[in-house]
């Protein structure tokens, strides 16, 4: 078994595995996950770098689940040769038809706003196409397979696949990969056991090896109780002020989780009844899928979709469709919640209401997902006076207030509660800083287990006797971002 990481390998973004087995059939070759890039230009200038492998070669690709940085090259994929099938469960299909054609919208959008800028100063030579457009999107969902079913064994490109519950979001899963040799776990993204949302993962089996996400493999989450009062305690300050409380949110689980929070707080009295506004059309849409697939959710909101009850809906919510209703908010008056993604304020309809709100100390800002250090909101949480948004400088005077503990990503004791009952396998580390992941081969150490750093595109033996002290050749170790950074990693 030999794996190459083009994605996630030493940085928590792009998802792209690529493994090679021998089975009884001969040499296959099964993508694992099709990510995007997501954060600085240098991480994100490598979503048009050529594929390092020729798509038309994959004997199969197998998604984990759908968010962006795990699907969002599917179509580029597809774009440039691949004809195969691509499995995965059923609410991973249905989410990522919204998430791709969204991508493709922005993309497009992004490039022709660019596109006549770039012209009025002669330089439209420099101007990236988009990587794909919504014909390539829809080309890429005629070849989604929707045929796994947590629990049950497929046969995938003379594979065994089975996949697991791994509570991250809707759909997600974990994959355990058999051939005639060897058992393979692939964890995809793993959930946080005190998630307001998504049922636990499920125990996985054992395991030969076992490639492991660590966004936070160096720390734990505070508990739910905690992150709770936290959030009401922040909601009603910012009440008091008067101004608008900005939520950027990712559109798939944190959305969901926060409305669902908003509502129980509102209802209970904790927090005052004022307007919410869902300003996300794709957090609508993606909430549509909630009520389809709602086995997979913690027993309240599971018995409140039985009962015909809408648990994402607190009773001042308004829905904002269109553009221009958006940007009409600006001009409404006194306390009122805005949700609009994306959740690191990178783009979306959140930067249209940063630029008119984050200058006022009247307004708050509460962060609930994870901000890369390099993003728009990582350099908010980090401290910065200004920033610049929409081409223009904007004052840092909001109150800003990061929420932890409602990630969607396992903590230390969770990734090890995961490891439990797989033996004493090989395990492989992706989808983490460096200094994270070099910060828990020690810990696994102490297990008894082997761990070492997935180098970035290099291929490695799963099998194999790994590197010395659990680190590729010649790998730098970054600081590690603030362990107070709000959090999320999607």
């Amino acid at each position: 078994m030999h794996l190459q990481s083009f994605g996630a390998a030493c940085t928590v973004t792009g998802s792209m595995h690529l493994l090679t087995l021998q089975t009884p059939g001969g040499e296959r070759r099964v993508l694992i996950d099709c990510g995007l890039f997501q954060g600085d230009d240098d991480l994100e200038a490598r979503n048009n770098e050529p594929f390092s492998f020729d798509p038309q070669t994959l004997d199969a690709v197998i998604l984990t689940h759908a968010h962006l940085d795990h699907v969002g090259r599917l179509p580029l994929l597809v774009r440039r040769g691949y004809r195969g099938a691509v499995y995965c469960t059923p609410p991973t299909a249905a989410l990522a038809e919204t998430v791709l054609l969204d991508s493709a919208r922005l993309q497009v959008e992004g490039y022709r706003q660019e596109l006549r800028r770039a012209r009025r100063q002669g330089r439209e030579h420099e101007v990236l196409e988009p990587l794909y457009e919504e014909a390539d999107v829809h080309r890429t969902l005629a070849l989604l397979r929707p045929h796994l079913e947590f629990g049950e064994t497929l046969r995938v490109a003379d594979v065994r696949v089975t996949p697991g519950r791994a509570g991250h979001i809707l759909g997600s899963a974990y994959l355990l990969l058999e051939t005639s040799d060897a058992r393979l776990i692939m964890s995809g993204d793993l959930g946080n056991r005190e998630s307001g949302l998504q049922l636990d993962f499920t125990p996985p089996p054992a395991a030969d090896a076992v490639v492991l996400e660590t966004t936070y493999a160096n720390r734990t989450h505070r508990p739910w109780p905690e992150t709770l009062s936290e959030f009401a305690g922040a909601l009603r300050d910012s009440i008091r002020s008067g101004g608008k409380i900005l939520i950027p949110s990712f559109a798939i689980e944190r959305a969901q989780v926060i409305l669902y929070t908003l509502k129980g707080l509102m209802d209970s009295g904790e927090v005052p009844h004022i307007p919410v506004f869902l300003d996300s059309p794709m957090a609508t849409r993606a909430t549509n899928e909630y009520f389809e697939y709602g086995d997979e959710l913690i027993v309240p909101v599971r018995e409140a979709l039985q009962n015909g009850e809408d648990p994402f809906q607190p009773s001042t919510l308004h829905v904002v469709p269109t553009s221009a209703e958006s940007q009409r908010l600006n001009r409404y008056d006194g306390p009122a919640i805005i949700m609009a993604g994306n959740g690191m304020m990178t783009g979306g309809r959140i930067q249209h209401h940063l630029k008119h709100h984050l200058w006022k100390p009247s307004t708050s800002l509460i962060i609930v997902s994870y901000q890369s250090p390099s993003s728009l909101g990582g350099r908010i949480v980090a401290g910065a006076e200004t920033v610049r948004l929409m081409g223009e400088e904007v004052a840092v005077r909001a109150q800003i207030h990061t929420i932890g503990g409602f990630s969607a990503h396992a903590d230390q004791d969770d990734l090890l509660a995961f490891l439990d009952t797989t033996g004493r396998p090989h395990v492989w580390l992706v989808h983490g800083e460096t200094a994270v992941m070099d910060a828990f081969v020690p810990v696994l150490h102490g297990r008894g287990l082997k761990g070492d750093i997935v180098p970035d595109r290099s291929a490695v033996d799963l099998l194999g006797p790994g590197f010395p002290a659990g680190r590729p050749p010649g790998l730098e170790i970054e600081a590690s971002s603030d362990p107070a950074r709000a959090e999320g990693g999607e």
